[in-house]
């Protein structure tokens, strides 16, 4: 029997309409077997929420560069606790500033990956910390 894929919905919220490093994110993620959903653009937290529940998600990655990242984490993660999900990992990156990443750490957010982060150390703290998850659900 195969191991279980990760499974992560990588998600684009608000009217930030660049995408290219969500998708490149995708796409490595998937090349390194994970399933990967990616939402499009203009997602509200309602609907990345949604989809991730649906999807039976493992983690949801977030890519934001508006500036709005403290309010979009904080409310997919606020939604994910209202919908008793919060066992969902949520990371993220885009253009956020560095002295944001512990507000967004204490909000509940795994991981924040700023611009030039290689993928594979996405991968690998993702690869991790859904290992560490999935350990804690079967113990």
């Amino acid at each position: 029997m195969s191991e279980r894929k990760v499974r992560v919905i990588v998600a684009k919220p608000g009217l930030d309409g660049h995408d290219r490093g969500a998708k490149v994110v995708a796409r490595a993620l998937r090349d390194a077997g994970m399933e990967v959903i990616y939402t499009g653009l203009r997602q509200t937290p309602e609907q990345i929420v949604q989809t991730a529940i649906q999807e039976d998600a493992d983690a949801i990655g977030i890519s934001i560069l508006s500036g709005a990242h403290e309010y979009y984490f904080g409310r997919i993660i606020e939604l994910l606790k209202e919908r008793k999900a919060s066992d969902i990992l949520v990371f993220g990156g885009g253009v956020i500033p560095e002295d944001d990443v512990p507000k967004l750490k204490a909000m509940g957010a795994g991981a924040i990956f700023g611009p030039g982060t290689p993928t594979s150390v996405c991968i690998d703290w993702l690869n991790s910390a859904v290992r560490e998850k999935w350990a804690r659900e079967t113990a």
